[in-house]
């Protein structure tokens, strides 16, 4: 085989690199590598300089191969790429070695150490680039409409800026109606803005957007094809109430004889078996829930349909799956509460004075169970001493890790409208107040001045007496070092932190999409690429992907709706051509590879023998790995690349 031209650039990262491995050094090494015709170093070689250098050394030197050793090639792999594009250069005769996060960062407390392992990896990237051929990239139609997994406010805010821009939008929600947890907030923070002021609207639009259908008491159920060309199976739950025929009257939910706790009013209050969710509910019609109605046969009750001078309920109704073809996928699958009766200490759900943050949400609406008064659940008596415990659920190691950032605003929210309705005297116990937003600390601390009082500490402890059923708090004032008692409070308010939508896994699951430590859906990349997934095609948004504010959820849910425009406004994009590639002379047509596919991007042809969908195949080498006959290649990561750098690391260190 003709000796490969390889070409070689070193990047300082500032000091990231260079201040622990000593570049002089890998550079002597490396030029002494067989078939190295060039070797540089730069302070910045992602900068636009250091491109240019690479430009320039690859037309002087006539470079067949070209080596870069810096960061993780997740952060600049895509850049360097188009460099070698720029140069005339195929950009798949690239390769990359991390001797960042792989070395320098990890090993700084032993330089020389790290710096024999800069030139291992060096010499192991040049061994393979020896061997990289050229690849080309795969062109595929876009379809110009998006389906989006959640109606909550992000998903209500990327389906208006895509249909406004003229693509279809199909917005599911498993729920009977769009509006999510947002809905069930009374006011915002820091502005105290009417939560339904702002949203309501937005559900109104999204109703009545020519390009947008709403599927409701949905769920994705599977997924087929690949970017730009999915084709999702829906499965819808039945209403058993017409939604073009039902009026919205309420006669149905009048006689219904059926009781049961409302989940939208946290529990607070009853609903029926036949009911709408709230009054600005869309769709604007009833649902009935089977699953606790007295029965629908005459005999047994079927009262709702008696009463329904429209004749919208309709007993028969069914489930039923339908396809949706569409070019990209938005999930916006929201959050939940956490759990506070995973926290003994608190009480919660075994003393009835202590609720959760969402419970006094829905105490302070005025369309709430209670009319706007924070009341005690014990005996309806307006609470006026109150306890606020911070980070239930939160930065908490037998819990979880993560900070939830919501709950030290809407504390401090719930107080200041506590104050101002009935000057109710309130503690807030606090780790440490994280008040990041726009106008939050001014707001925290006019809060303060108005007079809520902050104490620094954990709650350890929270007792009940158990002939007033007032609660004794126990805790620790850190900023005065001693313990802290408060007797004879009303209320204890525990800050509930947020945990990842149980559907949020299932939907991961369908669409084949990655979740973090924290059950919450993974971002490619959490600083250049935060809302796409490692699918391509399919974008994360809101809480789907992690713990945040309305503000910060909506420019997500925009930033996701900007990357689906992305790929459907050009109409066709461009597959990366890390797939696998079968050789039928060798193919015994076994159908492993098919089994073993996470992607199933692998087919048995009318030849019995497997064929990969170059598209929807991600290079993940399963199918190679497990093919008895050899017949399975992973472009760009053969065997004999791997190979040539495992014998190079090994006559290395002989």
């Amino acid at each position: 085989m003709e000796e490969r031209k390889v070409g070689v650039f070193l990047c300082h990262c500032g000091s990231n690199i260079a201040g622990v491995v000593d570049i002089s050094r890998v550079m002597k090494e490396v030029k002494a590598v067989p078939g190295v015709v060039h070797v540089d170093e730069y302070k910045y070689v992602c900068s636009k300089p250091g491109q240019q250098m690479i430009r320039n050394r690859i037309r002087k030197h006539r470079l067949d191969r070209v080596v870069i050793a810096s960061c993780s090639p997740r952060m600049h792999e895509t850049t360097f790429r188009q460099t070698m594009r720029e140069a005339g250069f195929n950009p798949y005769l690239l390769e990359i070695a991390n001797i960042r996060e792989h070395v320098s960062w990890i090993h700084m407390d032993d330089p020389e150490a790290a710096t024999d392992k800069a030139i291992d990896l060096v010499k192991m990237a040049i061994a393979r680039a020896r061997l990289l051929e050229p690849l080309e990239e795969t062109e595929v139609e876009v379809k110009k409409s998006t389906l989006i997994v959640g109606g909550g406010i992000a998903g209500i805010s990327a389906a208006l800026d895509l249909s406004n821009a003229g693509f279809k939008v199909y917005l599911i929600e498993k729920e009977p109606t769009i509006g999510g947890n947002m809905s069930r907030i009374d006011k915002t923070f820091p502005t105290l803005d009417c939560s339904s002021c702002i949203l309501t609207p937005r559900m109104a639009e999204v109703e009545s957007h020519p390009n947008i259908d709403i599927l409701t008491l949905a769920e994705v159920d599977k997924l087929d094809g690949f970017v730009g060309n999915f084709t999702v199976t829906v499965r819808q739950k039945p209403r058993y109430v017409d939604l073009e025929t039902c009026t919205s009257c309420g006669d149905c939910s009048d006689v219904c004889p059926v009781d049961i706790p409302s989940v939208y009013d946290a529990q607070l209050s009853y609903r029926k078996a036949i009911y709408i969710p709230f009054a600005q509910a869309v769709p604007s019609a009833f649902f009935l829930d089977m699953d606790n109605c007295l029965g629908i046969g005459a005999v047994r009750c079927g009262k709702c349909k008696v009463a329904c001078e429209a004749g919208a309920v309709n007993y028969e109704d069914a489930e039923r799956l339908f396809e949706i073809e569409v070019g990209t996928i938005i999930v916006a699958t929201g959050y939940e509460v956490f759990d506070a009766a995973k926290k003994q200490e608190y009480g919660y759900g075994v003393f009835s004075n202590v609720v959760n943050l969402m419970e006094v949400e829905r105490m302070l609406s005025s369309a709430g169970p209670t009319q706007g008064q924070v009341v005690r659940p014990s005996d309806l008596k307006k609470a006026h001493r109150i306890v606020y415990v911070q980070c239930v659920g939160s930065r908490d190691e037998l819990t979880n890790r993560y900070c939830s950032r919501i709950c030290c605003m809407t504390a401090i929210k719930q107080a200041r409208m506590l104050r101002d309705k009935i000057a109710a005297e309130i503690y807030i116990f606090y780790i440490d107040l994280r008040t990041v937003g726009k106008g939050y600390e001014e707001f925290y601390e006019d809060t303060a001045t108005a007079g809520v009082s902050f104490i620094r500490g954990r709650v350890g402890e929270i007792l009940q007496d158990d002939e007033t059923q007032n609660l004794i708090v126990r805790g620790e004032d850190t900023l005065l070092s001693k313990p802290i008692e408060l007797k004879d409070i009303d209320l204890v308010v525990l800050s509930t932190g947020v945990v990842a939508a149980v559907d949020g896994e299932k939907v991961a699951k369908v669409l084949n999409l990655s979740l973090s430590p924290d059950g919450f859906l993974m971002e490619a990349h959490p600083k250049l690429r935060p809302v796409d997934s490692f699918s391509a095609g399919i974008f994360v948004a809101g809480m789907a992907q992690g713990p945040k504010d309305i503000p910060d959820t909506v420019a997500q849910a925009k930033a996701a709706a900007s990357g689906a425009m992305a790929l459907m406004g050009k109409g066709k994009i461009s597959v990366e051509p890390y797939y696998s590639v079968v050789d039928e002379d060798l193919c015994a047509g076994c159908q492993v590879c098919v089994s073993v596919c996470p992607y199933n991007a692998i087919v048995i042809n009318e030849r019995e023998k497997a064929y990969v969908n170059p598209v929807l195949c991600k290079g993940c080498g399963t199918c190679t790995a497990t093919c008895t006959s050899g017949a399975m290649t992973s472009q760009h990561y053969t065997d004999g690349q791997i190979a040539a750098m495992i014998s190079e690391y090994l006559s290395a260190h002989e």
